[in-house]
């Protein structure tokens, strides 16, 4: 709970009405509660400004407010986010170090870290300060996890896994296991062993039951500020650049080297060995199956930048139409 002075104060925002304004947590502006913040950030929602029943508003424009309570700022959205930090609940209810988890006493745990039941920690790992582990997680030999860094239940790293600082590690997530590497030989599947380990930079998101697999030699390598959704998979050896986004279910085969700041749609691919510039952006369902250059938008199975997507989806629905004319036609000279 907080006054509508300190949550100003918090944002920067110019304080409208009563500061004194008690507020107990956040909603959004058509189902606006009681004692709650909103926010307007598109004027299409503008309608519900004078229906809300929410105590308090943030804006950009302070003549939106009328008879109620508000914050001024230039940029609502980002404001609300800081709002939604504040209001937000801590992952973890346990504090300190349970005594159900197994901790090799070879590991080195920083400070302020918080150990929750049924962990287990294998021999010369390190994790940093501020560190919070969830129940059930499994923490293999020789692993490294930065400060600040978060990890929900029953998450699994294997060894020599390396995790930045002010991660976040959704629930069921696999970090660091085999990667699919098999040879046939005489109808035989002859396994061929990973050596490789994941090293997953700062400040880096990964969404529930994702996987990141380890590198056969060399490292699969994750750049600072990537955020994945759920259910995300990354192949053996795959280098992905700094701040890039892949939402629901993209996959990435092995060895697959990806710029810094693409962003891919939900179910959207690459198959391995290929190269993706900077900045290039993929819509869902997308089947990356050679290099392309970055700085594009693409589409389609196989991807084909969106323009030309686009204008051979064009011809080819103008092809059926003169096919069905052509059919009348036929049909009117056999008559």
């Amino acid at each position: 709970m907080a006054s509508l002075k300190e949550l100003g104060q918090l944002i920067g925002g110019k304080i409208v009405g009563d500061p004194e304004l008690s507020i107990n947590g956040v909603s959004a502006l058509d189902s606006g509660k009681k004692g709650t913040i909103s926010y307007l950030y598109n004027s299409k929602f503008k309608k519900f400004l004078d229906i809300t029943k929410a105590s308090a508003i943030i804006v950009s424009d302070e003549s939106l407010i009328n008879n109620k309570s508000g914050l001024v700022v230039d940029d609502p959205r980002l404001a609300f986010v800081k709002i939604l930090e504040f209001f937000s609940d801590d992952i973890d209810s346990f504090t300190g170090i349970h005594e159900s988890a197994l901790i090799s006493k070879s590991s080195k745990i920083g400070s302020n870290t918080n150990i929750s039941p049924n962990v287990i920690i294998g021999d010369n790992v390190i994790i940093g300060d501020n560190v919070n582990i969830g129940p059930n997680n499994v923490i293999d030999s020789n692993v490294e996890i930065g400060n600040n860094s978060k990890l929900y239940s029953n998450v699994h790293l294997y060894s020599n896994s390396i995790i930045g600082n002010n991660c976040i590690v959704h629930s069921g997530v696999v970090i660091g296991a085999d990667g699919y590497g098999f040879m046939t030989i005489n109808d035989n599947h002859i396994k061929i062993p990973q050596l490789g380990k994941v090293v997953i930079g700062n400040d880096v998101e990964i969404g529930a039951n994702s996987t990141i697999d380890r590198g056969t030699i060399g490292d699969t390598e994750i750049g600072d500020m990537c955020k994945f959704d759920n259910g995300v998979q990354i192949a053996h050896n795959v280098s992905i650049g700094r701040g890039c986004l892949m939402t629901a279910h993209v996959t990435i085969a092995g060895s697959t080297k990806i710029g810094e700041f693409c962003a891919f749609g939900g179910q959207a691919g690459a198959i391995d060995n290929v190269t993706i510039g900077d900045r290039a952006i993929f819509a869902c369902y997308t089947a990356v199956t050679k290099d392309l250059p970055g700085g594009k938008m693409y589409s389609g199975a196989p991807a084909r930048e969106i323009k030309e997507k686009n204008k051979r989806d064009a011809l080819y629905f103008e092809f059926d139409r003169l096919k069905k004319r052509i059919d009348k036609i036929e049909e009117k000279i056999k008559k």
